[in-house]
């Protein structure tokens, strides 16, 4: 993986927490670039949410609201319009 150097400023308070919940053997750095891994995957998956939400919305204004499918399924188990 290349590596670039990069200057980042963080407020004191934030950083005085950051060195708090380090571990020993953990670098700064490890702490940091995972903690920015993990918000990347969090905002991929909102958008990827957002989308599926999106599209949803899109089907069910095209569809409209579908009808549940609850009693037939519960006819069904019930015996009823069984083939035997």
């Amino acid at each position: 993986m290349e590596r670039e150097a990069l200057t980042i400023r963080f407020p004191s308070e934030l950083l005085a927490k950051a060195r708090k919940l380090k571990k020993d053997k953990e670098s700064f750095n490890d702490l940091i670039v995972e903690a920015v891994e993990r918000e990347v995957r969090r905002r991929r998956g909102w958008a990827a949410h957002q989308r599926i939400i999106a599209r949803s919305e899109t089907i069910k204004a095209k569809t409209g609201i579908q009808p549940t499918s609850t009693d037939m399924i519960r006819s069904l188990r019930e015996g009823e319009d069984r083939r035997e």
